[in-house]
C-alpha cells in the first residue's frame, strides 16, 4: 500500500514533493508495475485507474507530454476494470451511432459480468503494462467499432500459443485481433462472387499468425513484417484465402515488390463475360489458381493481385469504383519505399472516379485522408506523437467534463501538428460545451479547413460545419457562396466525388425541409451545377433519390422529367451501367404515369 501511495503522490508531504515528482517523472520500473498489479488484486483495477488518472493529469500539467508512460498505465488500468457486459454495451452503442446494425456484427450474444482483465493471463498483462511500444500501437489503433472482448481474447490466444513469437511480432498479433474480432460482411472482399464459390470466413487467428511469422522468418515475405505498424499490417491479414492458396501464391508468383502492380495483368481479361453481362463469377470455386486458369474481369484481377500481395506479406487494398463501363475495380499496395501505390489496374478514364476500399478493422470504407495519412507516414514522426499525446490528454479531460482543460490540451495538440484530426475534433466539442458563440466556432472551422487543404474529404467536412453554422444564424447567402466555391475548387481538381457528396447534402437538406416547388428547383440547380459529365455515383446519390422522392409524393410527371434531364446532363455511354439504371428508373416513372 505504501508503494502505491508513493506512486500516486498521496504521501508527497511525508516523503517530500520533489522526491515523488522525481520518481513519477521516470518511466515506470518493473518493480512499480508489479506493485500496481498487487494493489489491483486488493483494491480492484477501477480504484487503481482512478488514482493513476489523477497522477497522470497532475504530471501532464507540470511536464506536458513527457508523461506518456504513466498515461498508458492509466489506460490499461481503465480497460482492465471494465466488465465484459459494460464493454459490449458501449461497443453496440458505437455501432448504432455509426448507422450499422449491431445484429450484423455478431452482437447477438450475452456477455458475462467478468472484468476484461480476466481475459488475459498474468504474464500478458505484465508485458502490456511494461511495453510502451505495444501500448502505443494498441491505444493508437483501437477503435470504438472493435469488439473489445474478442480483441482481448484473440490476443490472449496468440500469446498463449507462443509468448516469444508474440513479443517479436506484437504488431502482427494486434492487427489480427482488430480484424478478426467480428465476421466480415457478405459483400467483402467484393460482391461479384457467390458465397458458395468464396465463403466469407476468416481462418483461425492462431493459424494466420503462425503462417506469417514463419514466412517472415524464412525470408518469403516482400515486406519485413516486424518493421510495419499494426495499422498497415491489418491490410496483410485480411484474407479469406486458404492456407494452400497462400502457399501456392508464394511459390508460383515470383514478382518483386517493385513490380507488384504487374500481377493485376497476370489474370487474362475475359471481355466476353462483360459483353454477355456475366458480372458474377461463373465457376464453382474462386481459388487463386482457378482465377488464373479461367481468366476474369477487373474485379477478379484486382482480387487475385491483392491476395497474392497479402500472401507475400504486402499490405494491399482492393478498390471498388463506378466506371464509364459500369463498375471497375483495381488494387493498391505498400511499396518498398513505404508509399501506397493506389492505381494498379486503374484505367486512364477512371481517374475521375474515386474508388472505395474496405478498412478490415471496421469493415467500413476507408477514407481518402486515411489512405493519404498512411502514405505520408507523418504519424510515425516524433512531432506527431507529441501532438497525439496532448490530444489523448484532451480526451481524458473531456470525458471528465473538464472542458476548459480539454480545449487547452487540444489547442496545444493542433498547434504542434496541424494534421491531428482527433485534436481538432476534441477542440470543437470542448468549445461547444464551453458555450462559444457561433462566430468563434466558425473561426475554428475555417482554421481547420485551412489546416487540411491537401485532404479534400476533411476540408469539405470543416466547410460543411461552417456552412451549417452560417445558415443556422441566417447567413444563407454566405453559406451558399461557401458551398459553391468548394464545389468549383474540387471540380477543377478532378475530385468529382466530393462535388457529388456536396450535391447530395444540399438536395437532402431541401427534401427534408423545403416545400415541393423549392425541392424541384434545388434538384435542377444541383444537377446543372454538379452533374455535368458525372456518372454512376451522381446518379446513385442525387438522381435516383430525387426521382424516388417524387414518386413517393405522387409527382410522376416531375419524376419523368428529372430522368430525361439527367440523361442530357450526365455522361451516359451506350450500353453502360448508367444507361441501364436510367432506363430502369424511367420505366418506373412511366408506370406511375400510367
Amino acid at each position: 500500500m505504501l508503494l502505491a501511495a508513493v506512486l500516486l503522490g498521496t504521501v508527497a508531504v511525508a516523503l517530500g514533493a520533489g522526491r515523488v515528482e522525481g520518481e513519477l517523472a521516470q518511466a515506470p520500473t518493473p518493480q512499480r508495475i508489479a506493485a500496481l498489479q498487487a494493489e489491483a488484486e486488493q483494491a480492484g483495477w477501477g480504484s487503481v485507474a482512478h488514482d493513476l488518472r489523477g497522477a497522470a493529469l497532475s504530471l501532464y500539467e507540470k511536464q506536458g507530454a513527457q508523461t506518456q508512460a504513466w498515461y498508458y498505465l492509466y489506460r490499461w488500468a481503465s480497460l482492465f476494470s471494465v466488465t465484459e457486459d459494460q464493454a459490449i454495451a458501449g461497443w453496440i452503442e458505437s455501432i448504432k451511432r455509426s448507422g450499422a446494425d449491431p445484429a450484423k456484427w455478431g452482437a447477438g450474444f450475452r456477455p458475462s459480468g467478468h472484468p476484461l482483465v480476466d481475459f488475459w493471463p498474468a504474464d500478458l498483462r505484465t508485458f502490456a503494462l511494461a511495453s510502451p511500444e505495444f501500448s502505443d500501437q494498441f491505444f493508437t489503433l483501437i477503435s470504438p467499432l472493435d469488439q473489445p472482448a474478442m480483441v482481448m481474447s484473440i490476443l490472449a490466444a496468440l500469446w498463449t500459443r507462443q509468448p516469444a513469437d508474440f513479443k517479436d511480432y506484437a504488431n502482427l498479433a494486434l492487427a489480427i485481433a482488430v480484424v478478426y474480432d467480428v465476421p466480415p460482411p457478405p459483400s467483402w472482399p467484393h460482391g461479384q462472387v457467390s458465397t458458395q464459390a468464396l465463403p466469407r470466413q476468416l481462418p483461425p487467428p492462431e493459424a494466420v499468425f503462425a503462417f506469417f511469422v514463419k514466412a517472415d522468418r524464412a525470408g518469403i515475405t516482400l515486406q519485413h513484417l516486424r518493421a510495419l505498424p499494426a495499422a498497415e499490417l491489418k491490410f496483410v491479414v485480411d484474407t479469406t484465402a486458404s492456407y494452400d492458396e497462400l502457399v501456392w501464391a508464394q511459390k508460383n508468383v515470383q514478382t518483386p515488390l517493385s513490380q507488384l502492380a504487374r500481377v493485376y495483368d497476370v489474370v487474362r481479361y475475359r471481355r466476353d463475360r462483360l459483353d454477355n453481362g456475366v458480372l458474377l463469377w461463373p465457376q464453382p470455386s474462386y481459388r487463386l489458381m482457378d482465377i488464373l486458369q479461367a481468366g476474369g474481369i477487373c474485379v477478379d484481377q484486382a482480387y487475385f493481385a491483392a491476395t497474392v500481395g497479402k500472401a507475400k506479406g504486402v499490405p494491399t487494398l482492393l478498390f471498388r469504383g463506378a466506371g464509364l463501363d459500369g463498375r471497375h475495380a483495381w488494387f493498391g499496395f505498400l511499396d518498398d519505399n513505404g508509399h501506397w501505390q493506389l492505381d494498379c489496374g486503374r484505367y486512364a478514364d477512371q481517374k475521375l472516379v474515386a474508388g472505395v476500399a474496405y478498412d478490415p478493422q471496421t469493415w467500413t470504407d476507408i477514407s481518402d485522408h486515411e489512405l493519404t495519412f498512411l502514405t505520408e507516414g507523418f504519424r510515425r514522426l516524433p512531432l506527431y506523437k507529441t501532438s497525439r499525446m496532448h490530444s489523448q490528454f484532451a480526451a481524458v479531460y473531456y470525458d471528465a467534463g473538464e472542458f476548459a482543460a480539454a480545449a487547452r490540451a487540444a489547442r496545444t495538440a493542433v498547434n504542434i501538428e496541424r494534421r491531428n484530426l482527433d485534436g481538432w475534433n476534441i477542440l470543437i466539442r470542448a468549445q461547444q460545451h464551453l458555450g462559444e458563440n457561433s462566430r468563434q466556432l466558425e473561426a475554428i472551422y475555417q482554421e481547420g479547413a485551412r489546416a487540411f487543404q491537401r485532404y479534400p474529404d476533411i476540408e469539405t467536412e470543416f466547410k460543411a460545419l461552417l456552412s451549417r453554422s452560417l445558415r443556422a444564424r441566417g447567413e444563407v447567402s454566405a453559406a451558399d457562396f461557401a458551398e459553391r466555391s468548394d464545389a468549383r475548387k474540387y471540380d477543377q481538381a478532378d475530385r468529382a466525388d466530393l462535388g457529388v457528396r456536396q450535391a447530395s447534402d444540399i438536395l437532402k437538406r431541401s427534401l427534408d425541409s423545403d416545400d415541393m416547388n423549392t425541392r424541384i428547383r434545388t434538384f435542377y440547380s444541383v444537377l446543372n451545377t454538379y452533374g455535368r459529365g458525372a456518372g454512376v455515383d451522381f446518379f446513385d446519390r442525387v438522381v435516383r433519390p430525387f426521382v424516388e422522392h417524387m414518386l413517393r409524393n405522387d409527382q410522376p410527371r416531375e419524376a419523368m422529367q428529372a430522368v430525361t434531364q439527367a440523361r442530357r446532363v450526365l455522361r451516359v455511354e451506350p450500353n453502360s451501367q448508367l444507361e441501364g439504371d436510367l432506363n430502369a428508373l424511367a420505366d418506373q416513372a412511366q408506370k406511375a404515369l400510367n
